[in-house]
């Protein structure tokens, strides 16, 4: 498949003038429209904003290429436009973007099409490449330069020209088609020795469509500039091409990984390994290169994990990693939270008070069954915390021993009394314990790393679990006492607290939850509400979800009531944030914050301090953590509870309103 088959004259605009980001995206995507390629283009700017939030596409010098694999994808294709005055894309390097080439890919389905995607890729490095495409007369002459440069750089394919075309494209089938990548045979004859290559590389970006490729070729072209020998695997939508074998590994003087994602790294263990984002394999090619072969890059040893590893994994600050630890415990609790958490609030909805009112919840055999349901899945979230913590910490090996830890924090044991039920650890308890039982491992493991070969295969199904088992839980065990004086102690102190301050802690929770709209300080709050669940305190969770409920709402609002404040694209998404708002999606609000976060972020956070301390002096509460409006039925005191969010998003509005200038059309 040719690149001008991918990009028809209809999704072609020059000479364009557009005022930002936003509106150069909106304009790719109505081209990508008119070619076609579409069967839901809200949908398919959704992904292209994912991607964004990620990173800029931009790669500097001029050029962006947002791209996106998606569900809204009906066959892939390209789109192109011409800036001449620039564009702010968000660049690393400040450059405005001139040309953009927008990439539409099917999520599912043939990956034929990626083959032109990465010849696109390609050659956008390329100089002189970009200037031509700038200076295009017409549409025509702008696929016919794609054309020329593709067939110059790639060959033509096979029945499209004369003998000599057929000829060059033989010769261009010994490449790798999906990257342009070199035979090891070419390589190794343009290195001038056998040995094979001294620089091996890895690219790949989330969706792996362009900044892989780019990233492969630059660092490939580099490597022959400088007279150095360099493979690089693209770890592209396809899968893997170009692929590094064991020789060439075992050969090679160093390992670049240029990724934004993880990638398979145990067959690396031992080899110096240079760690960057995709966008250095691009920008900082020549930099990276000399860096592997001067001998003074670090020597990788692998953790054992099953997949691959994070590019940033050993440049993280202290509480960067301890964050990274629990938020991984923490993702992998929400689900369990979240349906027991619902199942149990259904429970109670089905169920018949006056039959046994101390029985509420399994009066009927439905509410019965459902609340068993349920608990059991909520009594599983602090072990699977602990597991999870510990897992991100030590691996696979770290697991089972986080699990038991966290299993014994919620028993809540003592060497006075094994069984537990004295203490209550809870939350805090499990927190701890998983991180115990991670460190420990990762303690065994540097220690049983001076063991015989011979007894590595022991290591993971006998020492690990039988000596981590046991440490993890004598510690977790000597500290559940100190925990649950710790956590009672602000059990009491919670419901201790008079009407006043308990309305000041539902402000501040809720506005934690639209200071970053899904960051750190709203997970703080969200981590909160549902460890206050674990000790039957429902009221923080229901001023915590009313907070978080807020900023779409009042954005939606905004745009509705203050239609001259938003443009016209603005105004459409508005009407999709009602929907996120109240399905509890505090993200929804985060396009507007990023576009003008001076006003939109203060006038979110007064809307939810003000929904937060009302849903506290109501007295809701929530036993569901999530739901929004739809576990409604579920929540206490609901039509208090939905005034709060009313009056909160309400606020949030007409500040919104006072604050924001007229949008320019």
């Amino acid at each position: 498949m040719r690149i001008t088959e991918l990009l028809k004259s209809e999704s072609i605009e020059l000479g364009v003038k557009v005022l930002g980001k936003e509106e150069a995206i909106d304009r790719l995507v109505s081209l990508m429209d008119a070619g076609g390629r579409l069967k839901d283009t809200a949908g398919y700017k959704e992904g292209i904003l994912a991607r964004e939030a990620l990173g800029s596409t931009a790669i500097g010098e001029g050029i962006a290429i947002p791209h996106a694999k998606v569900e809204a994808v009906k066959e892939p294709g390209l789109a192109a436009m011409v800036v001449p005055e620039g564009v702010d894309y968000d660049a690393f390097d400040g450059s405005l973007a001139n040309l953009l080439f927008m990439i539409a890919a099917p999520a599912e389905g043939a990956d034929v099409h990626l083959e032109a995607l990465s010849r696109l890729s390609t050659l956008l490095v390329n100089p002189g490449f970009k200037e031509g495409l700038m200076g295009a007369a017409d549409k025509d002459e702008f696929l016919r330069i794609i054309d020329e440069a593709e067939v110059e750089r790639f060959g033509a394919l096979e029945g499209e020209a004369g003998q000599d075309a057929k000829a060059d494209a033989k010769m261009s089938a010994k490449t790798d088609a999906k990257a342009g990548a070199k035979t090891d045979a070419q390589a190794g004859a343009e290195a001038g020795s056998s040995s094979g290559y001294r620089v091996l590389a890895v690219t790949a970006c989330p969706t792996g469509i362009a900044h892989t490729y780019m990233a492969a070729e630059n660092l490939e072209n580099t490597g022959k500039k400088l007279g150095i020998a360099l493979k690089a695997e693209t770890d592209g939508s396809g899968g893997a091409q170009n692929v590094l074998t064991r020789e060439e590994i075992a050969a090679a003087d160093a390992i670049i990984i240029a990724a934004d994602k993880n990638v398979e790294m145990a067959r690396f263990d031992g080899k110096p390994v240079i760690m960057v984002p995709v966008a250095d394999g691009i920008h900082k090619a020549e930099e990276l290169i000399k860096r592997a072969v001067d001998g003074t890059v670090p020597v990788y040893h692998h953790t054992g994990a099953a997949g691959g590893e994070s590019v940033s994994e050993g440049n993280d600050s202290i509480g960067r990693t301890i964050y990274k630890h629990l938020m991984n415990g923490v993702s992998h609790m929400l689900p369990f939270v979240i349906g027991g958490g619902i199942l149990i609030a259904l429970a109670f909805l089905f169920d018949d008070y006056s039959i046994n009112p101390a029985n509420f919840g399994k009066n009927t055999p439905l509410a019965a069954y459902l609340k068993t349901v349920g608990e059991q899945a909520f009594g599983m979230m602090l072990p699977i915390l602990a597991g999870f913590i510990a897992m991100s910490i030590a691996d696979r090996p770290g697991l089972a021993v986080g699990l038991v830890a966290g299993l014994i924090a919620k028993m809540g044991s003592t060497f006075a009394n094994p069984a537990g039920g004295d203490v209550n650890a809870g939350f805090l308890g499990a927190l701890f314990a998983g991180f115990v039982g991670g460190y420990i491992v990762a303690g065994l493991r540097k220690l049983f790393s001076k063991l015989p070969k011979s007894l590595e295969g022991i290591k993971p199904v006998l020492l690990y679990p039988v000596i981590g088992i046991f440490l993890a839980a004598v510690v977790t065990t000597f500290i559940n006492p100190y925990m649950g004086m710790i956590n009672d102690g602000l059990t009491r102190f919670l419901n201790g607290m008079g009407g006043t301050s308990r309305i000041v802690l539902g402000m501040a929770l809720g506005a934690m939850m639209s200071i970053d709209m899904g960051g750190p300080f709203n997970k703080a709050a969200y981590v909160f509400g549902t460890a206050q669940l674990a000790e039957g305190n429902f009221e923080v969770m229901a001023a915590v979800m009313a907070g978080g409920m807020v900023p779409p709402i009042a954005i939606a609002l905004c745009t509705t009531f203050f239609k001259k404040k938003f443009t016209a694209k603005e105004r459409q998404s508005g009407i999709v944030n009602y929907v996120m708002g109240l399905s509890f999606i505090t993200e929804g609000a985060i396009p507007f914050a990023a576009q003008d976060p001076l006003r939109v972020i203060p006038s979110c956070i007064i809307g939810s301090a003000i929904a937060g301390g009302l849903s506290m002096a109501f007295g809701c509460t929530l036993r569901a953590p999530h739901g929004g409006i739809f576990v409604l039925p579920t929540i206490g005191n609901p039509f208090m509870y939905l005034a709060a969010v009313v009056v909160g998003a309400a606020a949030g509005c007409v500040i919104l309103g006072m604050l924001k200038k007229n949008a320019e059309e």
